[in-house]
């Protein structure tokens, strides 16, 4: 039997997307189940307003939600720094699909996420990507010929397949048509998949 697709939707630049990653891990070892990695790149302007123009509605609850994620990192132990600017995350987006091509998607995806919520990660510098695959056996020179290339085309294709999806953050989880939005939504996850018996 073949496992059952879930679609994981994430942004490294999601405090709440961090949060959720060893837990999507979990998922594979306890379930008959395949995750596929979809990186989804935030609008924040959009979604929490621009820097400049920020209402104080909207400078309370991103204050909240960084004491909420530091709160639920505490307990996992780890670090989530609040980044001192909003991140275009599409070049760490692009590198974790060649990473995922070349064989090494999970170092990849722990050192980005950990280093750059430590900021230890400028996750827009092509260079500092390239460093970090190179780091892991991958070839980085081959990144950068990728997202001069194809990469940035295959991003644009998950960011449509985000749009068909009715995707409006991240980490969001989809099975059989079915939508888990954020890293305390696992345990109902989990519910579900116990349900359609695919536990191993």
């Amino acid at each position: 039997m073949a496992p059952t697709p879930i679609k994981l939707y994430f942004d490294y630049k999601s405090p709440f997307a961090y949060l959720a990653k060893d837990e999507a891990y979990a998922l594979e070892e306890d379930y008959h189940v395949h995750i596929e990695w979809l990186p989804y790149v935030l609008d924040i302007p959009e979604a929490l307003g621009d820097l400049p123009t920020r209402t104080q509605q909207q400078w309370r609850k991103i204050r909240y939600l960084y004491m909420d994620a530091r709160r639920w990192a505490n307990k996992k132990g780890l670090v989530v720094r609040g980044p001192q600017k909003i991140f275009d995350s599409s070049v760490a987006a692009i590198g974790m699909l060649y990473a995922q091509r070349q064989g090494k998607f999970r170092p990849y995806h722990d050192r980005v996420y950990e280093r750059f919520w430590r900021r230890e990660l400028d996750i827009e510098d092509q260079n500092a990507i390239a460093a970090i695959l190179v780091e892991i056996g991958a070839n980085g020179e081959g990144f950068l010929t990728y997202i001069a290339g194809a990469g940035r085309a295959d991003l644009a294709a998950i960011q449509q397949r985000a749009e068909a999806d009715e995707i409006f953050g991240v980490p969001i989880f989809i099975v059989e048509d079915e939508m888990f939005w954020g890293h305390d939504r696992v345990p109902l996850l989990r519910e579900k998949l116990d349900v359609m018996g695919v536990k191993k």
